[in-house]
């Protein structure tokens, strides 16, 4: 027998009346079954917003907007470039903002297509550069492709791991704070950010990854997927921007 009180019981496909039978407690402790069923819906918002990125993309693209973006980033001198960089980070400060919500699914859903939408906006002129160089598609496929894998493999880790990845945390959000510094202060001083840093950022994303994956049932409740894959959709592009940057800089 379940350790829940429900509430009421849920309809077949009703999320929000699983969530209502369960309350505030994390997934982690719901039966299996339900557990299952909300680990897939994560990951299918995940998927979502993946889409739309792609789709918002498309639009940037076709409407000469991402041409005019690399223009103004990447040939109008300063270093406007790390702006971008910095505002991976920015984004995901704000979009988890407003996913923290755990009872108002429609800031959730704004948290994460604002966040697709806004990754688009970041991501236009920097595809744009990529692809107006030689073998620029080939080099974004590879990236994207390495970093599928890569998700692939951290979330495995996240799910099946008996180890407690809650350490993990502090350590992401010292580094990427240190980064936000250094891209700040590269900016200010002109001073260039190299292929290492690159390196180092794929592995801190690698490693918000690990500890979103596994906090994904030990920290939101049932009902609560969209907000949980929030962060979860962040950290991805995140991990995709610095491999393709890396992949740029490996010549």
């Amino acid at each position: 027998m379940s350790s829940y009180d429900p509430i009421r019981s849920p309809q077949d496909g009703d999320a929000g009346a699983t969530s209502l039978k369960y309350g505030n407690r994390p997934a982690i402790h719901a039966p299996e079954t339900d557990r299952a069923t909300f680990v897939g819906l994560v990951y299918k918002h995940i998927a979502a917003a993946v889409a739309a990125f792609i789709a918002f993309e498309t639009v940037l693209f076709v409407t000469g907007v991402a041409g005019a973006m690399e223009d103004f980033f990447f040939r109008g001198g300063g270093g406007r470039w790390m702006l971008l960089m910095g505002g991976v980070m920015v984004v995901q400060w704000f979009a988890g903002n407003a996913a923290a919500d755990l009872l108002n699914p429609s800031r959730q859903y704004i948290g994460l297509f604002g966040s697709a939408f806004a990754q688009s906006l970041i991501f236009a002129p920097f595809l744009s550069y990529v692809f107006g160089q030689s073998g620029g598609g080939a080099t974004v496929a590879e990236a994207a492709v390495i970093t599928l894998i890569g998700f692939a493999v951290l979330t495995g880790i996240g799910l099946f791991t008996r180890k407690d990845l809650s350490f993990l945390r502090p350590i992401v959000m010292w580094g990427f704070g240190l980064a936000l510094v250094a891209i700040i202060a590269g900016f200010i001083f002109g001073f260039g950010l190299g292929l290492w840093f690159s390196i180092a950022m794929i592995g801190l994303s690698g490693a918000a990854i690990l500890f979103q994956t596994q906090g994904v049932v030990k920290r939101y409740p049932i009902g609560s997927h969209v907000a949980a894959a929030v962060g979860l959709f962040n950290s991805l592009m995140t991990m995709f921007w610095y491999v393709l940057r890396a992949l740029m800089q490996r010549d």
